[in-house]
């Protein structure tokens, strides 16, 4: 390692021209919101809208980072003061910046105690989160709590020491509430439909177990706008931090790499002061929905396609999938002629252009998104951005021979992670263990492979389950996938010949 010096406030006026830094007094900014979960998407994207209103409008809302999972951050973003850098990369561009409005980053895996000290004090007006969609400890098919999750057991009997998110956000509104009283604007960042409807009955409903009349606080008192999220933002790798010492001359641990473009649809519901993020360029709106569902449908159900049909054909990244005509062309083919007729209209962004601006965005050889990144908690993601669709395609008697592909595509991912189908890769998915399950017992029976894992209630809706021309397309693809060649079921619907290499 270098002995380039470290990123750190005193290191801000001695950073090179080619990296921008705050412009506005950092040493002036006092905390007012905080942000649960400080991974790379929040650095990369609300921290930076947050970072252009101080600079536009200077006021108290510099943040205090929450981290409740590993890895710890006190040692890494901690150490910097809660400062990094940010870059942006499209093709051979970059663009380099250090956000600044992080003010200081709380650990709070061991014990929720630090967390529930910075989401109780009155200071705060704003929570932001970002825990990913297993986080809200919901059920994907219908956005109840889910009850029977262990750490919503715990939380159920021991409310003082919660351990999930549903349980920290329940004590921390009643310590609110015990204390001082004021209202809070819990804002969801997560790239879920209706997150902020999904939060805010998670909420309400441990709340209401614990009665008291909590739930009528909360009622009065928190407000949970849905937003809809969007830049792409891969995992850091040391490759980055390396190139950032090599470039630039210091040292980073908590530097976010994202592509240029952005966007942030947020929900006009509040309670009591937030930022005025629209001043820097978030798009304030009474319904997010339209928008969710045109990012989700076409944009996110492009990144899960690509991801499992890229892992089979071994590909790496998405940008290496968008190099290959097929998956490129089939992928194009399923959001204009399945995805797109299900959407409503977006003001000032056709849908069929917005297809086309998203697969030029996957182009970007920049951006190094991997495969198996994406596919992470794919049982999480799959029911907002193929399932809904296809249901709503069924309901009206169209099509799904294309949108069927994921969904076999995404079983054929947790299938072969069990032993009995190779162990080709490992899963991370809360439902990874349950399929690969399903698979030793089941074995190659691909018709009752497919209805076991369609018996997942939590995921399958049980009309869409029951629905033999939505089982037979999964059983025709999922035969094709656990073949000597994947693709074949892919060129097959392409119309394109056999591969005979």
């Amino acid at each position: 390692m270098s002995r380039s010096e470290m990123l750190s406030p005193s290191f801000l006026g001695r950073l090179p021209n080619a990296v921008r830094r705050p412009d506005y007094d950092r040493g002036s900014l006092a905390v007012g919101m905080a942000h649960i979960g400080v991974g790379a998407f929040h650095r990369c994207h609300q921290a930076e809208y947050t970072d252009d209103l101080l600079g536009q409008r200077f006021d108290r809302w510099g943040v205090v980072g929450i981290n409740i999972r590993n890895p710890l951050l006190a040692d890494t973003l901690g150490r910097q003061s809660g400062l990094y850098t940010r870059l942006l990369r499209e093709d051979g561009k970059v663009d380099a910046r250090v956000i600044g409005c992080m003010l200081s980053v709380v650990d709070s895996q061991a014990s929720p105690q630090p967390a529930l000290e910075v989401l109780a004090s009155p200071e705060f007006d704003v929570i932001t989160l970002t825990v990913t969609e297993k986080g809200y400890c919901h059920r994907p098919a219908s956005g109840d709590l889910n009850t029977d999750l262990p750490d919503v057991v715990h939380d159920m009997s021991n409310p003082g020491t919660p351990r999930s998110l549903p349980g920290l956000l329940v004590r921390a509104l009643e310590l609110r509430r015990l204390s001082h009283g004021r209202p809070v604007t819990i804002i969801s960042c997560d790239n879920i439909p209706a997150n902020g409807a999904i939060l805010g009955n998670v909420v309400r409903s441990l709340a209401q177990r614990r009665g008291d009349d909590l739930l009528s606080w909360i009622e009065a008192n928190a407000a949970f706008p849905s937003t809809m999220v969007d830049r792409i933002v891969p995992a850091t790798s040391a490759a980055d931090m390396e190139a950032l010492q090599q470039d630039y001359g210091y040292r980073d641990n908590a530097v976010v790499v994202g592509e240029p473009f952005r966007q942030w649809v947020i929900e006009n519901r509040f309670a009591g002061r937030v930022p005025q993020w629209d001043l820097a360029g978030a798009t304030v709106v009474d319904d997010v929905t339209p928008f969710e569902h045109m990012k989700m449908r076409i944009l996110n159900a492009a990144q899960s396609t690509l991801s499992y049909l890229g892992v089979l054909a071994g590909h790496a990244h998405t940008s290496d999938d968008m190099a290959d005509p097929l998956l490129a062309g089939f992928v194009r083919r399923m959001l204009l002629e399945e995805s797109v007729p299900t959407l409503q209209p977006v003001p000032g962004m056709p849908a069929e252009d917005y297809v086309e601006q998203s697969l030029a965005r996957l182009r970007n050889t920049a951006i190094r998104h991997r495969n198996h990144q994406i596919a992470t908690d794919g049982s999480q993601k799959i029911v907002q951005r193929i399932l809904n669709p296809i249901r709503e395609r069924l309901q009206r008697g169209q099509g799904i021979a294309l949108l069927s592909v994921p969904v076999a595509a995404w079983m054929t991912y947790l299938i072969c992670s069990s032993a009995r189908f190779g162990k080709k890769w490992v899963v991370e998915d809360p439902y990874g263990d349950r399929v690969a399950a399903i698979a030793e017992r089941v074995g190659h029976d691909v018709t009752a492979l497919v209805a076991e894992i369609l018996a997942i209630d939590t995921i399958f809706d049980p009309e869409l389950a029951a629905s033999a021309v939505f089982r037979d397309a999964i059983v025709a693809s999922l035969n094709g996938f656990l073949s000597d060649d994947p693709l074949a079921c892919v060129r097959h619907i392409c119309g394109l010949a056999p591969d005979r290499s």
